[in-house]
């Protein structure tokens, strides 16, 4: 079994994000934080998130990556009771069996994620078209001979779905350019 845990390779996650998750955390999508927002009218931090934010289980704050990582049932099993914790205490989830289906169902869409081998870096990118969000991931390579230890270690994509546009990592905080 694999899942995700967060990563930062710099420190660039705490200026981009208004909470940073810490490096190490188990990882979800996180997309169901936006249901109730208006992607159009985010800006700055909060549309960092939206575009291109893991969820840090834990911290509940926002990475750029998040890594696929060996995980045992048990470890499973803990990310989905921390998680339906989280969405009952942070999110207003109305009981804990709510909050566990939902919860469960977060964590099997991480896992599908998941599909490429232990220590592959997963980007998300994030965009909403008509009232609804939808979501497209890359799994970054690394260089030849590299290691995780830098971020611009990276060179190649390997692209699972096309985003609308290139997804620059450096952009995603910034507001559109209009054209």
């Amino acid at each position: 079994m694999k899942l995700l845990r967060t990563i930062a390779l710099d420190p660039s996650d705490t200026f981009l994000f208004d909470v940073a998750a810490e490096p190490g955390e188990w990882a979800v999508s996180g997309a169901f934080r936006f249901w109730d927002c208006d992607s159009a009218k985010l800006e700055g931090k909060a549309r960092a998130a939206f575009r291109g934010g893991f969820l840090g289980v834990q911290s509940w704050g926002w990475s750029t990556l998040a890594q696929i990582v060996p995980a045992t049932e048990d470890d499973c099993r803990s990310l989905v009771d921390l998680l339906a914790r989280q969405l009952v205490d942070r999110f207003g989830a109305p009981d804990m069996a709510t909050a566990m289906t939902a919860a469960e169902e977060e964590v099997a869409f991480s896992q599908s994620l998941c599909t490429h081998p232990v220590s592959s870096l997963i980007a998300v990118h994030r965009a909403s078209s008509d009232g609804e969000v939808r979501e497209s991931f890359r799994r970054l390579k690394l260089r030849e001979g590299q290691g995780h230890g830098k971020a611009f270690s990276f060179m190649e994509l390997d692209d699972d779905v096309q985003p609308e546009g290139d997804l620059r990592l450096a952009d995603l905080g910034r507001e559109p350019t209009v054209r």
